[in-house]
C-alpha cells in the first residue's frame, strides 16, 4: 500500500488561514448542479486531501451524495482518513464500489483499520476483499487488537534492518526494495528473534559514510510500544518523549509494526476534543454533520441531568422563602453569588481535568493543587466580596446587606475552588470519567452553597 498526499497549492482556496473560501465551495456546488466534472476535477484537483474532506463535511447530504458520483474515479483514499467518522460511512456508501476499491487500496494499512473498525461486519468484508492478500492480512491482524489500542494505531509497513548491517547495506536495501512505505522517519534495528534494538534516522544514515556500522548511528531515546498498550498512552509517551516514531511489539517482544507522530497527534487530539466536549455535557461523537433528532438524543441526558442539579438548588431556595419575601433585594442578589460560584468552579474543574489528562497532576502534587486552588478562590473571593459589599450598600442603602453578599462571596469561591478541584479527582479515583461528570457535580455543589450561604446569612442577619 501507499499514502500519497495532495500537493498543496499557494492559491485562492484558502480564506482566513486554512478555511476553505466560501467563493470556492459555491463554485464547486454550482460545478456539480451543471453535471460539469471537468469544471469540478479543475477544481478539486488543486486541493489538499484534508481540504476537500473538509468541503465534504460542509455541504449538505444531498450535495455531498451528487459530488460524489460526478467526481467518480479521482477519489483520493486519503479524502477518507481526513473525513469525519459522522461522515465517512456514508461517503463510502454513495461510493462506486470500484472507485472505492482503488481508494482503499491506496492507503497505508493503519488507515485502512481506521477505516474499518467502525463498519459492520459485512461492510469490513466488503472492504477487505477488494485489498492483496499480503495487505488483507496485516490488516486483520490489527483488527485482532483490542480497541484504542497500539496495535490497532500502529501501520504495518515497517522499514528494518539486522543489527551486524552498515550504512552501505541499509541504503543498497533502501534502493533495491519495491515496498518501501512512501513516508517513513527511522530504520529499525532489530536482532536475529525479531526484537527491536534501536531507531536510525534517515538523517544520520545518509550523513554518514558507508562502512559505518548502524549501531553507532542508534536514537539516544528509544521507546518500544506494546501492542495491547492502550492508545492514550501511546500518545503520551510520543509528547512527553518528543519521539517522532516508536515500534510496536507483539505479545512476545517481536516486531509488528511502527507508530509514526502523525497517528499518534490525532489520537492526542481526539482526547483533547473529548473532554472538552464532555466537560460541556455534550457526547464526544458529536460532530456538526449530525441530524437533528441524533444531536438531540445525545444532548437530552445532560439536560435531564442538570434539570435535577437545578431543582436541587430549588429546594435550598424554597427553604428561605419567608426571607425572600420580607427582603427582595435577596431575590435580585441571588444569581449573582450563584453565577460567580459557578464559573470559578468551571475554571478549576477545567484546570484539574486538563492536569489530569496531561498527567501533571498526580499524588505527589495533588494537595499542593487544591491548596492553590482554594486560596485563589479565597483571594478572588475577598476582591469581589469588597466589590459586592459597595454595591449592596450603594444599590439598596443596606451596609448589613452588603456584609451578608460579601461573605457569602469569599465562601462560594472557596467552595467553588475546593470543588473544582477535589471532584474530578474523587471520579478518577472511582473509575469514573471526570470530564465526563464533574460538570453537573460542580454546578450542583456551587449554586447549593452559594444560595444556603447567602441566604442563611441574610435570614440570621437581616431578620
Amino acid at each position: 500500500m501507499s499514502s500519497g498526499d495532495g500537493i498543496l497549492r499557494e492559491d485562492a482556496h484558502l480564506e482566513d488561514g486554512y478555511d476553505l473560501d466560501r467563493k470556492l465551495v459555491g463554485r464547486v456546488l454550482h460545478a456539480v448542479e451543471r453535471g460539469d466534472q471537468t469544471l469540478l476535477t479543475e477544481l478539486l484537483d488543486d486541493l489538499h486531501a484534508a481540504d476537500i474532506a473538509d468541503l465534504l463535511e460542509q455541504v449538505s447530504s444531498p450535495e455531498r451524495a451528487s459530488l460524489l458520483q460526478l467526481y467518480g474515479r479521482e477519489f483520493d483514499g486519503d479524502i477518507l482518513s481526513e473525513l469525519d467518522e459522522s461522515i465517512r460511512e456514508e461517503v463510502m456508501e454513495v461510493l462506486n464500489p470500484t472507485v472505492l476499491a482503488e481508494a482503499v487500496r491506496d492507503l497505508e494499512s493503519d488507515d485502512v483499520v481506521d477505516l474499518l473498525e467502525d463498519l459492520e461486519e459485512p461492510q469490513q468484508e466488503a472492504i477487505l476483499d477488494v485489498l492483496e492478500d499480503s495487505d488483507r492480512v496485516a490488516v486483520e491482524q490489527s483488527l485482532s487488537y483490542p480497541e484504542n489500542s497500539a496495535g490497532r494505531l500502529m501501520q504495518r509497513e515497517v522499514v528494518m534492518a539486522p543489527e551486524h548491517w552498515n550504512v552501505g547495506q541499509a541504503i543498497d536495501y533502501m534502493r533495491e526494495s519495491e515496498d518501501l512505505p512512501e513516508q517513513f522517519y527511522h530504520v529499525v534495528l532489530v536482532d536475529p528473534r525479531m526484537h527491536p534494538i534501536g531507531n536510525v534516522t534517515l538523517g544520520r544514515i545518509m550523513g554518514t559514510k558507508r562502512e559505518v556500522p548502524l549501531m553507532d548511528l542508534v536514537e539516544e531515546t528509544f521507546q518500544i510500544i506494546p501492542a495491547d498498550q492502550d492508545e492514550e498512552d501511546v500518545a503520551y509517551a510520543f509528547n512527553q518523549y518528543h519521539l517522532i516514531s516508536a515500534p510496536v511489539v507483539d505479545g512476545e517482544g517481536r516486531l509488528a509494526g511502527v507508530i509514526t507522530i502523525d497517528d499518534a497527534m490525532v489520537v492526542l487530539d481526539e482526547e483533547h476534543e473529548e473532554d472538552i466536549l464532555r466537560l460541556a455535557g455534550v457526547s464526544d461523537e458529536s460532530s456538526l454533520a449530525d441530524r437533528v433528532i441524533e444531536t438531540t438524543k445525545r444532548r437530552f441526558p445532560w439536560l435531564a441531568v442538570n434539570l435535577v442539579t437545578a431543582v436541587l438548588a430549588s429546594l435550598v431556595i424554597a427553604q428561605f422563602e419567608a426571607a425572600i419575601a420580607q427582603v427582595v433585594a435577596l431575590a435580585v442578589l441571588m444569581p449573582i453569588v450563584a453565577s460567580m460560584g459557578g464559573n470559578a468552579g468551571t475554571q478549576s474543574l477545567t484546570v484539574a481535568v486538563r492536569a489530569m489528562a496531561t498527567r501533571d497532576l498526580t499524588g505527589s502534587n495533588v494537595w499542593r493543587v487544591i491548596r492553590r486552588e482554594a486560596l485563589v478562590g479565597l483571594v478572588n473571593g475577598v476582591v469581589f466580596a469588597v466589590v459586592m459589599g459597595i454595591v449592596g450598600v450603594i444599590w439598596f442603602g443596606s451596609p448589613a446587606l452588603g456584609w451578608v453578599i460579601a461573605a457569602a462571596m469569599v465562601i462560594n469561591l472557596v467552595v467553588a475552588g475546593l470543588a473544582g478541584t477535589v471532584i474530578p479527582i474523587l471520579l478518577e479515583k472511582m473509575n469514573i470519567d471526570p470530564a465526563l461528570a464533574s460538570g453537573a457535580f460542580v454546578t450542583t455543589v456551587t449554586d447549593v452553597v452559594g444560595f444556603f450561604a447567602f441566604l442563611g446569612l441574610a435570614a440570621a442577619v437581616l431578620l
